[in-house]
């Protein structure tokens, strides 16, 4: 039933329903672009482990999935007006250099698949554990009465300064702030792992401004996901046009690509448009428990 709808990649060799790619981007995106992530670190498993594309070209056809999907949910972003844009121009111009040298390192030191799932699973090891942390944190009743009266008002984000040492926006009526050269060192230490693994650097960036640079995570997905959708650009002709070592497959599946693409710019757009009516804290749940669940299975398979 429905197999004439099952088609072969010619460049990936992947064989698959052609529906496939885009409900699971769809799915995946819907979620995790509430947090200011595209799903592309949870997508690449899926074309690993499901679709068995295990070849470097995974990775740049992982950013084509962005480069699709993104521009919808930045959209979305910057008609609320919730996009802060100094802190998205400091991300974009310290991931896009990044981004060349983990290209590098993919194709030199990690082209065996068994050793670029290990790779995979330390990255989304942290992500998943910095994630669960914090959503399990306890707040105090009146802390939390206070962000759900949030929820109820205007979500959007006023620029109040920007110089190399500090940043500050407001958002919700308060003001926050961050230090400029360390998310630039930041975004480019990210952008290298990025390269590597085929993601923009969302996944990693989001829990980090999070986490340690305690900006609200409503404020920050996205400037976080129009970061992403740049470095994925340059990832995307890096892997096309880069020289690589022969016999070894690093171009992008470009149909394939757009098929995740095409589900990932619904999925992204509409989580995009539900992120204000939900809780920081269940977003942070739903994502850690994924990504904790995969990482181990990637990090015990290196062993078996």
């Amino acid at each position: 039933m429905l197999d004439f709808l099952v088609y072969t990649f010619p460049t990936s060799g992947v064989t698959t329903n052609i529906l496939i790619p885009p409900l699971v981007a769809f799915i995946i995106s819907f979620f995790t672009s509430m947090g200011g992530v595209s799903g592309a670190f949870l997508l690449l498993p899926f074309q690993v482990s499901v679709l068995n594309y295990t070849s470097p070209g995974v990775s740049g056809t992982n950013f084509i999935y962005n480069v699709v999907a993104i521009p919808s949910g930045v959209y979305r972003y910057h008609k609320e007006k919730r996009i802060p844009w100094p802190l998205a121009w400091v991300i974009i111009v310290g991931t896009v250099p990044g981004i060349i040298i983990g290209y590098y390192i993919r194709i030199t030191i990690l082209p065996d698949p068994k050793s670029f799932k290990f790779f995979v699973g330390l990255v989304l090891l942290y992500i998943g554990t910095r994630l669960f942390l914090d959503a399990v944190k306890k707040k105090k009743a009146e802390a939390q009465k206070k962000f759900e009266q949030k929820l109820t008002k205007e979500a959007t984000v006023k620029a109040i300064s920007f110089s190399l040492k500090r940043t500050d926006y407001e958002f919700w009526g308060e003001r926050f702030s961050f230090n400029t050269i360390w998310v630039f060192i930041l975004a480019f230490v990210i952008g290298v792992i990025g390269g590597a693994y085929g993601i923009g650097g969302g996944a990693i960036m989001s829990p980090f401004l999070v986490t340690f640079f305690k900006l609200p995570v409503h404020s920050i997905a996205g400037a976080c996901l129009m970061g992403t959708a740049t470095a994925s650009v340059f990832g995307v002709i890096y892997y096309a046009i880069l020289p690589s070592p022969e016999g070894l497959q690093t171009s992008p599946d470009w149909l394939l690509g757009l098929l995740f693409g095409i589900g990932g710019m619904v999925g992204i757009y509409l989580g995009a448009r539900a992120q204000k009516h939900v809780p920081q804290r269940y977003i942070k749940l739903i994502l850690s428990i994924l990504i904790v669940y995969l990482a181990v299975r990637y990090i015990v398979q290196f062993f078996l």
